[in-house]
């Protein structure tokens, strides 16, 4: 079995007032997330707290019952612990969706989401809507997990702009996809195999924006340690600007005897 040692670690930025970042994550039940809210006066903190409470209580809702809402589309092959997740993310998008009809204030508040739940069996489940991102550092070498919905991203897709264009594009920041902003969302979901030593990242775009790649990977290899690597990364997004909020949760895994879970498993 494996062991995943996390840590996460919020911070407004040098700019911002406030922080509309969330995180969430507890070892015992193998969940990680961070959320970056969006909408005017203080809707976009609102939002992505929501986000966090409700998804964290739903997955443990249905990790200690075993029983999965019916909320959304569900592809037959996931596995019981990605349903939960998808489910828990389809959950909070109707609590946003109708707290922001509800006050005209939180009119079109919305914000990402990127989530990792742990399987028993060495695997993990990936589910995430919007630019905040889950990178993994494998053997040595840094690599994007998840696709940022994101115009900037659609035309790269579309061959319209290079990744080197995109990396300075000024609208880097319009959505195509968010929590809370339609009544229904569509979650993107990836099973992947957990590796001794790999090293994941969960971050919202106050760090991408600010900290190229090269020196991501950089600073995970040298500072190994989950709470070193969070700090280090957000103490450099400020070091090169820190115009937005900036949250990071790391995780490391590392073999053990014992196996990662907790007492919510049975």
């Amino acid at each position: 079995m494996l062991k995943v040692i996390g840590f996460g670690q919020s911070d407004k930025g040098q700019k911002r007032q406030n922080n509309e970042d969330n995180l969430f994550y507890e070892q015992e039940i193998g969940f990680y997330m961070v959320a970056d809210g969006m909408g005017g006066h203080a809707s976009g903190e609102i939002a992505s707290k929501i986000a966090v409470d409700v998804i964290s209580q739903q997955v443990k809702q249905c990790l200690s019952t075993g029983k999965v809402a019916n909320l959304g589309p569900m592809n037959p092959n996931w596995s019981i612990r990605t349903k939960y997740l998808v489910q828990s993310v389809y959950m909070a998008n109707q609590v946003i969706f109708e707290a922001a009809s509800k006050y005209p204030q939180d009119y079109g508040m919305g914000t990402t989401v990127v989530t990792v739940l742990l399987h028993e069996d060495n695997k993990f489940t990936v589910a995430h809507v919007g630019d905040s991102r889950l990178y993994m550092v494998r053997d040595g070498k840094l690599s994007q997990v998840t696709t940022d919905h994101s115009y900037v991203e659609e035309q790269v897709r579309r061959g319209l702009l290079t990744p080197e264009q995109a990396k300075t594009a000024e609208n880097k920041n319009i959505l195509t996809r968010a929590l809370g902003t339609e009544k229904t969302v569509k979650v993107d979901i990836q099973e992947l195999e957990l590796k001794e030593n790999d090293v994941y990242m969960l971050c919202t775009d106050g760090l991408d924006r600010m900290v190229p790649d090269e020196d991501i990977e950089k600073i995970i290899l040298e500072k190994k340690e989950p709470p070193v690597i969070a700090k280090s990364l957000i103490d450099k997004a400020n070091a090169n600007g820190g115009v937005d909020n900036v949250t990071v949760v790391c995780m490391k895994v590392e073999p053990t005897k014992m196996g990662w879970f907790g007492k919510m498993f049975r």
